[in-house]
């Protein structure tokens, strides 16, 4: 099966990689009006990094945003680094970050939608280990 899709403008990573900063941006300060602006409210957020899965939807996860101190308010570095990103075509990308926050190594998966003229994450998918567990 062969298939072609048009080639991605430069400009498309680089919408891609500001929502990225939008969102990581807002993690850091805890800012969950920001968050609610890159997220699609359909958005899913999940994790199996512990012994069950949890799945949240954007509500409920802007929920555990602002019960908690931001890293900015616990001191963190803001420390991430785009690992990659793909495009699926003119209207769906993948990234893959690292970041270090709260005491954790993380590794998102996240997916992304552009809408209005507008990419906005629609699901994040991570994995976190304990400063002291490794990456």
């Amino acid at each position: 099966m062969k298939t072609q899709h048009e080639p991605i403008a430069t400009s498309e990573y680089q919408s891609v990689l500001d929502a990225l900063g939008r969102l990581m941006d807002g993690l850091y300060r805890g800012d969950t009006a920001q968050l609610q602006e890159v997220f699609h409210p359909k958005a899913s957020y999940a994790t199996a990094s512990g012994p069950e899965l949890i799945q949240l939807s954007v509500d409920e996860y802007m929920k555990v945003v602002s019960e908690r101190t931001s890293p900015e308010k616990s001191g963190d570095s803001r420390e991430y680094h785009v690992e990659s990103i793909t495009f699926a075509g003119p209207s769906a990308a993948s990234a893959r970050l690292r970041s270090v926050m709260l005491g954790y190594h993380f590794t998102d998966f996240v997916l992304l939608v552009k809408t209005d003229q507008t990419w906005r994450v629609i699901a994040k998918v991570f994995h976190g280990t304990t400063l002291n567990e490794g990456n």
